[in-house]
């Protein structure tokens, strides 16, 4: 069983500096659950000071992406004296830490999703910078359907598609396909299932050629710039060029470019 426990969560890293975290709990559709949320929450945090690593690639196994947090464990939390309150504001806050790490990251973090992705699975989908899913694939924030509002999956949701589209997926419950999930910007692409890993890696090996400080730069920059009105945030990102254009790494790409030759990055 501690074997079983130890091998949820698999992590591999290739030659182009692309590490694979993969969901491999598939006896529990790659819930996530206490474990599940610490071993992620360790694996991105050891990668974001690693500069051997350049993008992550979250992906899973079976045919179920993520299906959110395991409800065996949050309907056993009910038999403790608390009736289990102490229990799921952990949970939802480890949650909510897990979500905000993919974001601070300062590695660009791509969901590579085949198969189901709910509620909070949905919203883990949706906390990725990038992401591509096979045709096949389905989302949905069901939980109004058994009395749990997706409250917490609704910032992620409601932060990268639209105020009408995030409420017919909350109040509905419905699943979508990943064709409307690409209409809505839920993820990317959808492409054929037997495409998906080829795809999420070609597009992981193009990020990984950039500069790994301007991308450090370019994401910390995008997520603030959200948060500020239209004034602010030109006033803040006008400062992040300006630093972004005294590093090594933005002469050699600029002179790269007159020259004609490929750039060597030096910034990490």
């Amino acid at each position: 069983m501690k074997d079983n426990l130890e091998k949820i969560l698999l992590v591999d890293r290739n030659d182009y500096g692309v590490l694979r975290v993969t969901l491999n709990d598939i006896d529990n559709k790659n819930a996530l659950s206490e474990l599940m949320m610490q071993k992620l929450i360790k694996a991105i945090s050891e990668a974001s000071t690693n500069n051997d690593v350049k993008v992550i690639v979250i992906s899973s196994t079976g045919n179920v992406f993520c299906s959110g947090h395991n409800l065996k464990e949050i309907n056993k939390a009910k038999e403790t004296d608390d009736k289990g309150e102490s229990y799921y504001l952990k949970l939802f806050k480890t949650c909510s830490s897990l979500m905000q790490l993919i974001i601070n990251c300062p590695k660009p973090v791509i969901a590579e999703v085949n198969g189901i992705a709910t509620a909070a699975g949905c919203q883990l989908v949706a906390s990725c910078d990038l992401a591509i899913s096979s045709n096949s694939s389905k989302f949905a924030t069901p939980g109004v359907n058994i009395g749990l509002f997706c409250s917490t999956p609704m910032v992620a949701l409601s932060r990268n598609i639209s105020k009408k589209d995030s409420m017919k997926m909350l109040l509905t419950g419905d699943m979508i396909s990943a064709d409307e999930a690409k209409r809505i910007s839920l993820i990317n692409d959808c492409v054929p299932d037997d495409q998906l890993s080829k795809s999420v890696m070609d597009l992981a090996k193009k990020i990984s050629e950039k500069s790994q400080a301007v991308l450090k730069i370019g994401k910390e920059a995008f997520y603030k710039q959200l948060q500020l009105n239209i004034e602010d945030a030109y006033e803040y990102t006008s400062m992040v060029m300006t630093k972004n254009m005294m590093i090594d790494d933005a002469s050699e790409g600029i002179n790269s470019f007159l020259d004609k030759r490929n750039p060597k990055w030096r910034n990490k």
